[in-house]
């Protein structure tokens, strides 16, 4: 059974940093590339960061450019998001989520384009 299970999240205070983790398990990590969203209170999910199945490409929402790092260990099954700088507009529950793809230099931003999702943690950022 495909499974993504997110984990990192908690109560920072402004200007901190977080380091989210997506294990995988059921199925091999190489062939697939991962994003990760997140959905504030009242607001719609949207895309924060997408790698590539190699590895090699990665993209950002202009929110979190320069903030935030996505990287992959595919040997560990485990994707990480790296949040630094954090502002309170970056609270909300963040989700990874995996799509199975042969291209392996790119990835895409965008929900439409992953089939599996993990369950969600909560990052808070407030003084």
């Amino acid at each position: 059974q495909l499974q993504l299970v997110e984990s990192g999240g908690g109560l920072v205070q402004p200007g901190g940093s977080l380091r989210l983790s997506c294990v995988a398990s059921g199925f091999t990590l190489d062939y697939y590339a991962i994003g990760w969203f997140r959905q504030a209170p009242g607001k719609e999910r949207e895309g924060v960061s997408c790698i590539s199945r190699s590895g090699g490409s990665t993209n950002y929402a202009d929110s979190v450019n320069g903030r935030f790092t996505i990287s992959r260990d595919n040997a560990k099954k485990t994707v990480y998001l790296q949040m630094n700088s954090l502002k309170p507009e970056d609270t909300a529950v963040y989700y990874c989520a995996a799509t199975a793809t042969t291209v392996q230099t790119m990835c895409v931003n965008e929900e439409y384009a992953y089939n599996y999702w993990g369950q969600g943690t909560q990052v808070t950022v407030s003084s």
